[in-house]
């Protein structure tokens, strides 16, 4: 499942098209997003404050009619939340993102998406710990959220937990730290729980031609380790293509063919240095680099392509 991340108040121009209800900007932005293929798009209004207060109900007013997508409401403001969620058409397929092991934010989010059998993403993380740096810690947080959504009779099949990823360039060992923690959570619940990641947040702070093939090498690597869902860009079509690609089996050229064979490797437990690939294709040779750098096998630099 594909949530597309392209209407975020961190954009300044986003941010002012929501300010003054700058309809056009968002239908287009909307548009651009789901013509590429995602299946939700992401709401994200941040805290709803002064010239923002209102903005989710008017979202939601202007799309519904015209985009027959599901949509994941994004704001830290809780009113606006219960606002947001009480103007859905179909509340039973949308996401509240999101909330975290805090219990005042567990207790809020859950008592929202219980009311309309919603989907709830929810991170591994609390204020107390932070991002914990073992896969066990972020564990034991995902144990306690369970907790909390199964005495709210939230099903796991509606429960979307975040193992977390941190920017390859700062925290590069914490990187296979996140892909243990979905092959740990898809192991950890029976029923099973699904596992989503922020995509963009692996690339963070690298170059900015480089940030594509990284995003979508380490997709693949998580998808290997039994990813559900990816909060990704919409407007990146080939990072799309690549899942689809994994998804269905049919590699298109010789490119698609490596990230399928990296997909199975991470699958079935094999060393990815096995992996044939043609060196002097420099587009293969950096998805290879990529894997290795991302698995912490070598060390990143802004110039290891």
């Amino acid at each position: 499942m594909l949530i597309g991340e392209n209407l975020h108040i961190i954009s300044k121009r986003t941010k002012e098209a929501i300010a003054q209800r700058d309809a056009n900007y968002v239908l287009t932005n909307i548009e651009n997003q789901t013509k590429n293929g995602v299946n939700v798009v992401d709401l994200n209004i941040g805290p709803a404050k002064g010239a923002a207060q209102g903005s989710l109900k008017w979202l939601l007013e202007l799309l519904q009619d015209k985009f027959k997508i599901n949509y994941s409401l994004d704001t830290t403001n809780i009113n606006e939340m219960r606002e947001g969620f009480d103007c859905l058409d179909n509340p039973q397929d949308a996401f509240l993102n999101s909330t975290s092991a805090d219990d005042d934010k567990l207790k809020n989010t859950t008592e929202i998406v219980a009311k309309y059998d919603s989907n709830l993403i929810a991170l591994t993380m609390s204020a107390k710990t932070g991002i914990p740096k073992t896969p066990e810690e972020r564990i034991e947080l995902a144990f306690n959220i369970l907790e909390n959504t199964s005495a709210f009779g939230i099903k796991n099949s509606k429960l979307w937990l975040d193992p977390l990823i941190l920017p390859v360039c700062a925290a590069q060992e914490q990187v296979l730290v996140s892909l243990d923690t979905i092959r740990m959570l898809k192991e950890s619940f029976e029923p099973k729980v699904n596992t989503l990641v922020g995509l963009s947040n692996i690339s963070n702070g690298c170059p900015k031609e480089l940030r594509a093939d990284i995003n979508r090498t380490f997709l693949v690597l998580a998808l290997g380790c039994g990813l559900d869902g990816a909060i990704i860009d919409a407007f990146d079509t080939r990072t799309i293509n690549i899942y689809n690609v994994i998804k269905n089996n049919k590699p298109c050229n010789k490119v698609d063919e490596i990230y399928i064979k990296l997909y199975e490797s991470m699958r079935d437990f094999t060393d990815i240095d096995e992996i044939k690939y043609d060196k002097s294709d420099n587009e293969q040779h950096k998805i290879i680099r990529c894997a290795q750098i991302l698995l912490n096998r070598e060390i990143y630099s802004h110039s290891f392509v």
